[in-house]
């Protein structure tokens, strides 16, 4: 199939499945010639993509034709909409049109369904910040493939250091091959600790500052974050994950459920053990603070994906926040 679509939040793995789909098309003696990436800021960018994709390789290999970032799935006029009708169902064999989209494709428009019908369509999700079991299993995948040998205490300090962010994840372990070399034990947690920053801990003391209603704390770890480059979405990940764990942990004691295991099974947490302290942490804020408190969390991350300055972002939903749990309302 010479179409596809690649889409998603996960922008690191979309971008290895590029790398391996222009490593997979593309003759590395031609790719000059018969390589062509689009950037959605270039006038008429899906139309000189179609006519690109059009047009016959030189040399050895295949063309392959990149749109790049493109909005052709969340708005399509009827005249590009046309142009699509009548050009992807031509596209020849000997080229490779690929479009890229962080954002999900809008299934109500004829531009999308087109394209399910020609294109393969991949999804790249980040996997939820509070599915403990697949980030674990996610970095021992990773870990693996890359050969490197962690004991289970690492893979789980790995998750706290680096949530879901699958760019950061493959850094850090680069890093720790490094320092390993070959044929070297399995590397423990002490080793982890020591060289991986784990902004995650600073990003949930800040949930507990919110938590406690502590404003100036609050704001001194949002700048404490930000001065150290660690982006905002992945700290309201964090936020959301953390605020969504409490919530199922109250809802279930609300409910006379005690059993650490049955909790911990229903909040999708991976250690019952943790379960004592959660509930300890849930023990003087009630269900509606949290309910109240998720929708801020969710509004900021959509600020933020649509280019919210972070810290005032951050700042304004955090003293709304602390409102919400201060001592007074609890």
């Amino acid at each position: 199939m010479p179409i596809y679509f690649y889409w998603g939040e996960d922008e690191y793995s979309l971008q290895q499945a590029v790398n391996s789909l222009r490593d997979r098309v593309l003759d590395p003696n031609w790719i000059d010639f018969n390589y062509t990436q689009i950037p959605p800021t270039q006038p008429d960018a899906v139309i000189q993509g179609l006519n690109q994709a059009m047009t016959p390789p030189f040399g050895m290999g295949s063309r392959l034709v990149w749109l790049v970032d493109t909005t052709v799935c969340q708005n399509c006029a009827d005249d590009l909409l046309a142009e699509l009708k009548r050009t992807l169902p031509a596209i020849p064999d000997t080229s490779v049109l690929l479009l890229t989209s962080r954002n999900k494709l809008d299934g109500r428009l004829k531009s999308t369904k087109l394209l399910q019908e020609y294109a393969k369509v991949q999804e790249f999700a980040l996997i939820p910040p509070w599915k403990t079991d697949l980030l674990l299993q996610q970095v021992r995948q990773a870990a693996q493939s890359m050969g490197v040998k962690l004991t289970s205490n690492a893979v789980e300090a790995i998750v706290e250091s680096v949530g879901n962010d699958t760019r950061l994840l493959y850094n850090e372990l680069e890093k720790l091959q490094l320092y390993a070399g070959e044929n070297s034990p399995p590397i423990g947690e002490a080793i982890v600790a020591e060289l991986i920053e784990v902004n995650t801990q600073n990003s949930l003391k800040l949930a507990e500052a919110i938590r406690l209603g502590d404003t100036s704390k609050t704001l001194r770890l949002i700048a404490q974050l930000i001065s150290r480059n660690e982006p905002a979405l992945r700290i309201v990940a964090t936020l959301i994950g953390q605020f969504r764990t409490w919530l199922w942990v109250k809802l279930m004691l609300e409910r006379g459920e005690n059993s650490e295991q049955q909790i911990a099974q229903a909040a999708e947490i991976s250690n019952p053990k943790r379960v004592f302290i959660l509930k300890r942490e849930v023990m003087h804020i009630s269900v509606r603070q949290l309910l109240t408190a998720l929708p801020l969390l969710l509004e900021l991350e959509v600020s933020l994906k649509q280019g919210t300055e972070p810290m005032t972002a951050l700042q304004t939903k955090a003293i709304a926040l602390c409102q919400i749990f201060s001592p007074s309302k609890s």
